[in-house]
């Protein structure tokens, strides 16, 4: 579990700090740098911390992991991220509300509670479908073989 918050507060932190840079850099909460720019750098996060999570799982217990043990690794770090970007966004929305959000033109007829609710669940819901996705595929990938 250890390695599995290491990676999984890593990816968090590092997606903290693109809020923070882009949104300094970038005020505009619809640009493309917000809408495209940062679903690319979170999941690119994600498949990185998850690799690097698995290789290090493996390091530790001195090679390869099996597929199973590499997958329940990535899926540990990919639900460490979830929990913590979602627990990182409550406190942005609670100090600064939602004007950093990206709200599509066609969604201002919902109330807000309900457009942040769905984000939410999104975010969380997202890191944990590509948390699974990417550490199968890693996990496949970086398995160790058994001989025959």
């Amino acid at each position: 579990m250890k390695v599995a918050l290491k990676y999984g507060l890593l990816i968090t932190l590092g997606v903290a700090l693109w809020i923070v840079v882009a949104h300094t850099l970038v005020p505009d909460p619809n640009s493309k740098v917000h809408t495209l720019g940062a679903g690319v750098f979170f999941n690119l996060l994600e498949v990185v911390g998850i690799y690097l999570g698995i290789k290090a799982k493996g390091k530790e217990a001195g090679g390869p992991l099996t597929f199973k043990d590499g997958l329940k690794t990535g899926v540990n770090i990919a639900f460490v991220y979830a929990v913590t970007v979602s627990l990182f966004f409550v406190g942005v929305i609670s100090f600064m509300g939602t004007k950093l959000m990206h709200v599509d033109p066609s969604m201002t007829t919902q109330p807000m509670s309900r457009i942040v609710l769905g984000a939410f669940a999104g975010l969380f819901l997202g890191a944990l479908i590509f948390g699974l996705f990417y550490s199968a595929v890693i996990s496949f990938l970086l398995a160790k073989r058994l001989s025959q």
